[in-house]
């Protein structure tokens, strides 16, 4: 009779149960910005049969489900997936930080050089890219950039979409940033930047990224790596080193740390050594380089809301062939130094603010002394010096639902040179000629800018202007100079705008139309070089202090599809150019007599560039992904009628990349093929250049969690090809041949 009263008992005890289980099971999670921490709203999700929205507080509620990835989508935070074991250690610490992202409203590429699986970071590249001396090879990743060398071992300068040197702004976090002593541009900005903290590369395309100064072809942002506090205080470090056959090349990195609850401190370096390389048809091709990097770093919390951040590098170069050039690199020595401080703030409109100082100081030689010349008419030298300064300031503004840079920046950089020429026969026998190439000219930019993003439902307006105060001036000018100027000090003003909307079609696709008006003052070497055969070919070019700005009307047009096994983006851009900065003959007389002319800088009225770019990437299955990518750029000088010289041809690019054994094994098989380019200047000599396919392949192995062995083929069919941009060897304008089959092999080490 009391089997009811019992079954009664059981079924509330089970029920208690199951309320109890269903409970324990309901986790949550705070969403929260990883620069101010402050909560992310609105924040949608989907987690197997669960789904919602991030409340007022960042938070979200679910049930864990064991191999069960969760997808995130935010408008100002983007789209990213967590696997289940990434959720899982989420749950355990009870929040998420995401860094706002903002910047992929605009035409970007991301190259990272960490081992991550965020998924917009597109681009992933080995840590063989990491080990490189000269960051200027890792960008030509993407076939959106390519690269102007007069080495082949060295100074790798970037080209993207026809825009090169000064039309590119080139940085590290925003703001530091270095120019070239050399006035042949052996060391290039990116030559300088050392890639052992380095996490990743924007390559922000188009003139929209006012933010970090003016772009007027797009801005390269090279970004380091955030502090790794720790607790309890721990050491960390890694060290790698890799072998290549071809030009018996030894590359080595390392980096030791130690870090704490509010500190994070740490020293690198890194050290690499080449010899002559033979190209894909048994030739030897010039190419002695060492370079080396030493440096230090110090992350520190002060209070709950301060972060202060110091960097100094040390770079050094010994020894490297130019074989386009008629002087080689003796000796680059430059000091990199940066000082950062960023305070947060909660609850309230101001959400951060950021302080930066840099110092860059560049101590270059070149001379001719290790050519083999017969007969030897003259020695040559040229020391050159060049330093850079500056600072920035910003603060980040939450107004309403949308978000707000704004600040302001100062920038300084000058070059001094002479260049020296000992004659050893002839006439001039015993005589020393000194020719002043950079005159010890300056130019100082002083900018203030801001940048607006703001969610209207389904679309995402953004808005960007920048306000440049540009003064040059030359403070030691040589007579021949003034006889072809009127000017040695000038002060410009440089307005930019720029207009982009972006809006979700629907949660796969979306579309983005961007339009800008930006503008920039003349170079260093385009106001004041004095007679130097800076070029692609031996004339010798004299500055134009009274040069116009350059000013680039430009329209980007962007389709982006994406799903969690498929990326799509698809980029049209338009580039309508006046004032373009060029260069015309002379009837100047050069200085040195084997020079075929003198050509100064001027402005033409109108050119064109335009191209378009897409990238895919999908999951096939099996542990397999696959890649793919192309770009085309068309540049025409418009006064002429005539193609604008040093433009990359259509590049494409395919690649199959494996991941197996839980993460161990990574496989990539990778072709390359660049089609014939013959649209060429006439004006400037430039010759055509024939099409070429080359096939690399590599497999890396995790030993160990701490150990990875890294092994691979570069040109494995032994391809004999050279890049359009390579500058030809010698007056007999020999080409300027890329490596034949290169084996290599690397061992990396980190620990704990």
């Amino acid at each position: 009779m009391n089997s009811p009263l019992i079954q009664a008992h059981i079924s509330l005890h089970l029920l208690l149960l199951w309320g109890t289980i269903t409970f324990s099971n309901a986790q949550t999670i705070q969403l929260l910005d990883r620069q101010t921490l402050e909560p992310i709203i609105g924040l949608t999700y989907q987690y197997a049969d669960q789904s919602g929205i991030s409340d007022d507080s960042g938070k979200i509620t679910l049930r864990f489900q064991a191999g069960e990835s969760i997808h995130f989508s935010h408008v100002l935070y983007g789209k990213w997936t967590l696997k289940a074991s990434e959720l899982e250690s989420a749950i355990g610490v009870g929040k998420i930080l995401r860094m706002e992202q903002s910047y992929h409203l605009q035409p970007i590429t991301i190259i990272s050089l960490k081992q991550t699986d965020e998924k917009d970071q597109r681009i992933m590249i080995s840590d063989q890219e990491r080990l490189h001396h000269d960051a200027g090879a890792i960008l030509n990743q993407n076939p959106v950039v390519n690269g102007i060398r007069k080495s082949g071992a060295f100074a790798f300068d970037p080209v993207m979409r026809g825009f090169k040197y000064e039309q590119l702004n080139i940085v590290i976090d925003g703001l530091q940033s270095a120019i070239a002593a050399c006035p042949n541009r052996m060391d290039p900005p990116t030559s300088q930047i050392a890639l052992n903290r380095i996490k990743q590369v924007e390559i922000l395309k188009g003139p929209h990224a006012l933010r970090y100064g003016i772009g007027l072809g797009g801005t390269i942002n090279f970004v380091q790596e955030d502090p790794n506090f720790s607790s309890p205080n721990g050491v960390y470090g890694r060290y790698s080193t890799m072998y290549e056959s071809n030009g018996n090349i030894w590359r080595h990195e390392g980096r030791v740390g130690v870090s704490g609850e509010n500190h994070d401190i740490g020293v690198m370096g890194s050290w690499s050594t080449g010899t002559d390389y033979v190209d894909g048809e048994g030739n030897v091709v010039p190419a002695n380089f060492r370079r080396g990097t030493v440096g230090m770093y110090g992350d520190f919390k002060v209070g709950r809301r301060d972060l202060v951040q110091v960097t100094v590098n040390r770079n050094f170069a010994r020894d490297v062939d130019f074989p386009s050039l008629a002087m080689d690199l003796r000796s680059d020595d430059t000091w990199m130094a940066s000082l950062r401080h960023t305070r947060t703030y909660q609850q309230r409109n101001l959400l951060s603010w950021t302080s930066s100082i840099y110092l860059t100081k560049v101590d270059h030689l070149m001379d001719n002394l290790l050519r083999d010349l017969n007969p030897r008419m003259s020695n040559a030298r040229v020391p050159a010096f060049t330093q850079n300064y500056g600072g920035r300031t910003e603060g980040l503004w939450k107004l309403g639902n949308g978000r707000m840079y704004a600040g302001a920046d100062y920038r300084s950089e000058s070059a001094q040179g002479i260049r020296e020429r000992e004659f050893l026969m002839g006439p001039m026998a015993g005589r020393v000629v000194l020719d002043n190439a950079w005159q010890n000219s300056q130019i100082q930019k002083l900018g203030t800018f801001v940048n607006y993003n703001l969610p209207l439902g389904a679309y995402m307006l953004s808005v960007s202007g920048r306000m440049d105060v540009n003064h040059a001036v030359a403070r030691d000018v040589e007579p021949e100079f003034e006889q072809a100027n009127g000017a040695s000090q000038v002060t410009q003003l440089n307005p930019g705008i720029s207009l982009g909307l972006k809006k979700d079609l629907t949660d796969e696709l979306n579309l983005s139309v961007w339009l800008a008006r930006v503008q920039r003052s003349g170079s260093l070497t385009e106001r004041f070089i004095n007679y130097f055969p800076v070029g692609m070919d031996p004339y010798e070019l004299v500055g134009n202090a009274a040069l116009k700005p350059e000013t680039n009307n430009q329209l980007d047009f962007v389709v982006g599809y994406g799903k969690e096994k498929i990326q799509v983006e698809f980029n049209a851009f338009a580039a309508y150019l006046t004032d373009y900065i060029t260069a015309e003959r002379t009837e100047l007389t050069p200085r040195i007599a084997s020079a075929p002319g003198v050509r100064q800088f001027i402005n033409i009225d109108r050119a064109l560039k335009t191209g378009i770019e897409l990238s895919l990437s999908q999951y096939l299955g099996w542990g397999v992904q696959q890649q793919f990518a192309f770009a085309y750029t068309y540049g025409q000088n418009l006064n002429i009628s005539e193609a604008l010289p040093e433009i990359a041809p259509l590049d494409i690019r395919y690649a199959l990349i494996g991941n197996h054994l839980e993460n161990k094994l990574h496989t990539a098989l990778r072709l390359r093929h660049v089609t014939s380019q013959n649209r060429v200047s006439a004006l400037f000599g430039e010759m055509a250049t024939p099409g070429f396919t080359l096939v690399d392949v590599d497999a890396s192995y995790a030993i160990t969690s701490q150990l990875a062995l890294k092994i691979g083929a570069q040109n494995l069919l032994n391809q004999a090809y050279y890049e359009h941009l390579n500058r030809p060897i010698g007056p007999d304008r020999r080409p300027l041949f890329a490596p034949g089959r290169n084996f290599f092999v690397m061992l990396s080490l980190k620990f704990p």
